[in-house]
Parts: C-alpha cells; structure tokens; sequence
C-alpha cells in the first residue's frame, strides 16, 4: 500500500480539508493524525475516544478531535483493513458525495497489502442487546462465525415508508451500500444552519427528503442557503430532482453508519447484527457494550501460575507410564494441577529437541501441530486420571476445532497448557478447551476432541 490522498470539505464545518491514508505495520490499528495542529496528535479510532453523536461520530484524545469519522471508517471496515494512519489536515473528515465511496476507490487504488500477523476476531459469546425506548431504537448482536447485519428504519414519512437492508458479508459493501449518501429531512435543515452546521453541505452530498408542501418562498430561501440558482422538489419527494441510486438508499446508508460506527470497537467481530432504527447515538452505545464484553472475555483469560519449585502431581517418569508415548514423542515433562475438569502441565522448549533440526533449522520455531500434539497428552493426562487402570488405556484424537497459533514458540521457551473439560466426559469421549502460554502470553488456543479406549 502506498499513501493516497484526497480533498474536500467537512459536512458541518464547510472547511477544506486534505486526507492521507498511510500504510502502517501490524498491531497499529486505526489512527487519525491532526497535522494542522502543534505536535501532530494522534486520535486512535476508538469508541472509548467517542466525545460527540450528535449530527455524526466525532472523536477526541490528546486535546485534538476528529469530526464525522464514520464514513472513513466503513470504508476501511469494508476493505478489512486493520492497520491505518489518517491524516487529516482540519477538525472534520471531507464529506466528499456523502457516502464512502470515494474512500474505498482511493484506498483500492493505493494498494491493500497483506500483513503476517493473524487477523484476531472476537467471537460472540452470548447474545447482546441495546434499546432506547423514546427513539424505538433496538439492537441485537448474535453469536455468528460470520459478520451480517441488518437495519430496518421507520421514520413515518410517506416519502420513506418503511425500509430495510441488509448485508451477509463484507464482501458485498462495496458493491451494495458504499455509494449510499447522507440523508436529511426538510424540516431538519433550518435547525442545522442556524445552528452553525452542514456549512459544508451541498445537495450534490446528501438527499435532502421533503416531508410536507413546501412553498415557493421557501424553496427560494433553500437556494439562497446552498448557493443554488434554483431549487426543486421532484414528485416522490427528493429535493432538487437528486436521483436515488438504490430505491431503499437511505437504509443503505444506516448500514453504512452502523458499520463505520461499530469499526471504532477496534477489532472485527463474529456477530449477527440487527438494528432497528439505529443512529449515531445508539450504534456508539452498542459499541461500547460489545467492547466492554471483550475486554471482561480478555480479563477472564485463566493464565496458570506455574512454580518451578513446586513438586509436580505427575513427574516425567510417571507420565510415561501413564501415556503411551515415549521420547522422542513424549511432549510433556510435568503435570502441576490435575482437578476433575481441568489439568495443567509443562513442556520445556529446548534447542535440542529433534525436530528443530529439520523445521527452520536457521530460525527454529516449534512445529504448531507438535503444540496441538503436546496440549492433547496433557488432556490425555486429564482422562486418564480418572480410570482406575489407566495403563490399559489409550487416548485417541477425534476432532480439532478453532484452533489459533498466536506467537511463535521458541527454544529456551516453558509452554504452560490448561485444558478445561467443555462437557462431561461421556462413554470415554472428551471434548477440551485448550489454552497454550508462555509467561502471561497466550500462543495457542484449539477445541480437543478425544476417546479412550481399551487396548
């Protein structure tokens, strides 16, 4: 990716601004960078950093805002980009035609590349829900291995009616709601001028909907108020002949907001999104709660302790006789915990393990599935315990499921594995979450699937 910029004006403040989207290295996450000002601040795209909602999404941090960011962020969401530095020479974003369009023909140009860190998604839990009863407003977020939304607004207009829309993958933004413009009421438009905003709004940015008669005088007024020589309203309601590009355009374009909105959580998610009547205020709100439960998930993380000087349960000689695998195949040196629906044990990572001389052996990194392999004897351990005569026993894999290397395992490295039982162990079927640490670090992470069975 090579930087890319673009000019405009900013929708409420009507004030030149210039845009840069710069590449960044991984684990950056999305920035805004205030180059105007004294010390270049950055603003991380953060809904923690959300100070404003009222007429778009408008960050803070440092001293120094950034104005209307949903739009950039949709389009970066879009293209699922997670490492960005804007730079943006004023307070608020350019407008440009009023959707993000224009952003994502810009970025494309410039380049998307692929980074080598694992995209981290988090996964829904649980259901998660939002409502403001005044505003009708309701949200819900269900746990999906996908990311699909949908919105449905009302507003009682008989211009609008009743409109939904919907997306089942990222991969239909661009071509189905990335061209979707800001949308207004007639009776809205007094309100916002003479409240110093859309000094930068134009009817080539945003649709204007006309809601009641409109008058002659008034739609002279409404010329003079956008520069215009002359301004009509078109038979279905729209002002000044603006065609629609989608007949439902203006749910479009809450989807769009929605997804710029929920970008600013910081991550990608696995949900199901439905949204009625959704608006800045609201989707910000969501946001926060679905932040607020990834960071409750990351505090829960159950890093073992491990004591060196601690006498282990199973040393390496009675883990032998309890798993049929021997050097060079036994992974695990030492069991510290062993409770009746979780188990903890060690592996210590040496240089002289026999399959560093052939796996990158300029740069040895600890097979991935040898990790798998280490966590399942130490789940192995964990059946295994609970039968009376356990040298009768083997353990054998049946399923691997969401498993994730997260850091590299090194020589000089101690591997720390907790296993948690998922359910009960049933006609010698055992189904595990695993968790692989080094220090407070989590480096892998699978769902095991194991059966014992009589030799």
């Amino acid at each position: 990716m090579k930087p890319v910029t673009l000019s405009g004006v900013g929708l409420h403040t009507g004030k030149e601004v210039t845009l840069t989207f710069l590449p960044a290295p991984e684990h950056h996450g999305i920035k805004f960078q205030r180059v105007d000002l004294a010390g270049k601040p950055i603003i991380d795209a953060d809904v923690d950093n959300v100070v404003d909602i009222s007429r778009g999404t408008t960050i803070e941090q440092h001293g120094a805002r950034v104005a209307t960011v949903e739009h950039v962020m949709a389009s970066l969401a879009g293209l699922e980009i997670d490492n960005c530095l804007v730079e943006i020479s004023a307070e608020e974003t350019p407008i440009m035609d009023g959707s993000a369009r224009y952003f994502m023909k810009a970025i494309k140009e410039a380049g998307v590349q692929e980074q080598e860190a694992e995209r981290e998604y988090f996964t829904l839990p649980q259901n998660i829900y939002y409502h403001e009863n005044d505003r009708q407003v309701e949200m819900i977020a269900m746990p999906l291995d996908d990311y699909r939304l949908t919105v449905m607004v009302d507003y009682n207009s008989p211009v609008l009616g009743s409109q939904h829309a919907s997306i089942t993958s990222l991969k239909e933004f661009e071509k189905d709601i990335a061209s979707c413009r800001t949308f207004c009421f007639l009776h809205e438009l007094e309100m916002l001028y003479n409240n110093n905003l859309i000094r930068g709004g134009d009817l080539n940015n945003a649709i204007v909907i006309v809601d009641r008669v409109i008058e002659d005088h008034e739609l002279d007024h409404l010329a003079k108020m956008f520069n215009k020589p002359k301004v009509e309203v078109k038979k279905e309601g729209i002002l000044n002949n603006v065609e629609l590009r989608f007949h439902n355009e203006p749910a479009r374009h809450k989807l769009l907001d929605l997804i710029g909105d929920l970008a600013l959580i910081g991550m990608p998610i696995k949900a199901q999104i439905m949204a009625a009547r959704p608006g800045h205020a609201a989707n910000v709100a969501f946001g926060k709660k679905i932040k607020a439960l990834i960071k409750k998930s990351r505090q829960n993380v159950n890093v073992p302790k491990y004591d060196a000087n601690k006498e282990p349960v199973y040393n390496i000689q009675q883990i032998s006789k309890l798993l049929p695998h021997k050097h060079p195949f036994l992974l695990v040196d030492k069991v510290t915990q062993v409770g009746k629906n979780h188990v903890i044990a060690v592996k210590n990572v040496t240089f002289n393990e026999p399959f560093f001389a052939g796996h990158f052996p300029d740069n040895p990194v600890m097979p991935g599935v040898l990790i798998i392999e280490a966590m399942a004897q130490a789940g192995g351990v964990l059946i295994l315990s609970q039968v009376e005569d356990p040298e009768n026993y083997n353990t054998y894999f049946m399923k691997i499921d969401n498993a994730k290397f997260k850091e590299k395992v090194l020589p000089g490295d101690t591997l720390v594995f907790r296993l948690d039982l998922i359910s009960p162990i049933r006609r010698g079927v055992c189904v595990m979450k695993g968790s692989a640490f080094v220090g407070d670090k989590v480096v892998c992470e699978a769902e095991l699937m194991a059966q014992i069975a009589k030799k």
